[in-house]
């Protein structure tokens, strides 16, 4: 991994860990590894991705608003991605990306996020 991707990793880890302890502890992680971004030439740029996973916390739908201000105020840029079935916000930041995920049927809570695109190491 390049420095600069390590530091992205590390920025969005404790972006996805922070608005995961806003719903709750216990959260688990479900994806954290490293991913193309031109897969017609492999490593030539790539990303991090992260997430994690709340079960079922306490009110996760009456949390889903703070998350939102907390991304708001460090300067992410939110998109209702909603359905039927789930809420879901996108954000974005400097060619990063975050979705939060709620299930309004059982208020389990996904979150997961991408690092902009860097340069491979070579």
């Amino acid at each position: 991994m390049s420095p600069d991707l390590d530091a992205l990793a590390k920025d969005l880890r404790t972006v996805i860990d922070g608005a995961a302890g806003m719903f709750g502890s216990g959260a688990g992680p479900t994806i954290d590894g490293d991913l193309d971004c031109d897969p017609v030439n492999p490593g030539t740029l790539v990303c991090r991705q992260y997430g994690v996973r709340l079960e079922s916390p306490d009110s996760a739908e009456n949390s889903l608003p703070a998350v939102v201000r907390s991304f708001a105020d460090t300067g992410w840029k939110a998109i209702d991605r909603g359905t039927a079935g789930e809420f879901i916000v996108q954000f974005s930041r400097e060619g990063a990306n975050v979705n939060v995920h709620v299930a309004r049927d059982s208020g389990a809570v996904a979150i997961v996020g991408s690092t902009r695109c860097v340069p491979g190491s070579p």
